[in-house]
């Protein structure tokens, strides 16, 4: 596809805007909106029985955090309704209460569920096989534990093909335009997380990313709206 005819790369504010307001909370969210994003990413994982927006549960045991619930109220606002969603499990067990709240806030169709647990999305699939998924894939450390270490490239187009995944959530060291073009060839979305860096993001803009994750919208300016 030619850069003429290329959609627009979307702009993914990180927890909201991680950089701008503490991530994963009402004021981050306030914050990326009016830096102009097209998707907010937000974490959500379980603490003491109820789910929250939070990146790990120690981060929940050491601040106060928003409840999903209430996160999802405040993003059913009239406001945000251009906006769409991207929802990162940070561990598998509460795919179906994650789903059942999305569909009691009116956004399941406005959001794209993520998590680096491929099990957690097979759950999601089978629950609800019209929402889309992407699966995370990190750094050396994190593709080892998940078994991403070998044939990283092949074996997703495997999994995109059978239908597993829809999108590819990448670490930004991972992605090239090689990836972007197989992973594109067989129908997915690639998508480079987390970019605060403009000399990164004018890298990755050449290779065909569908979106670029950031803390900082700002730094997207007007490269991304053009």
């Amino acid at each position: 596809m030619s850069s003429a005819t290329r959609a627009p790369v979307k702009r993914v504010g990180h927890k909201g805007a991680g950089q701008l307001a503490p991530g994963n909370t009402v004021a981050s969210f306030e914050a990326a909106l009016a830096a102009g994003v097209d998707v907010i990413e937000f974490d959500v994982t379980r603490h003491r029985g109820r789910l929250v927006l939070a990146h790990s549960r120690l981060e929940a045991r050491r601040h106060q955090v928003v409840p999903l619930a209430a996160g999802l109220a405040h993003l059913s606002d009239p406001r945000f309704a251009h906006v769409t969603f991207n929802v990162d499990l940070k561990r598998p067990g509460y795919e179906l209460q994650t789903l059942d709240l999305l569909q009691a806030a009116g956004l399941t169709d406005r959001c794209l569920i993520s998590s680096q647990f491929a099990r957690s999305l097979d759950r999601v699939r089978r629950l609800d096989p019209g929402v889309r998924v992407g699966i995370s894939v990190g750094g050396w450390i994190s593709r080892r534990r998940h078994r991403w270490n070998r044939g990283l490239t092949q074996r997703l187009v495997v999994a995109v093909e059978a239908g597993r995944f829809d999108c590819l959530m990448a670490h930004h060291g991972l992605v090239d335009a090689d990836l972007v073009t197989r992973m594109t060839a067989c129908g997915a979305e690639v998508y480079a997380w987390t970019v605060d860096s403009q000399i990164l993001i004018e890298r990755l803009l050449l290779t065909g990313v569908a979106g670029i994750t950031t803390n900082d919208p700002r730094l997207f300016g007007a490269r991304l709206t053009a």
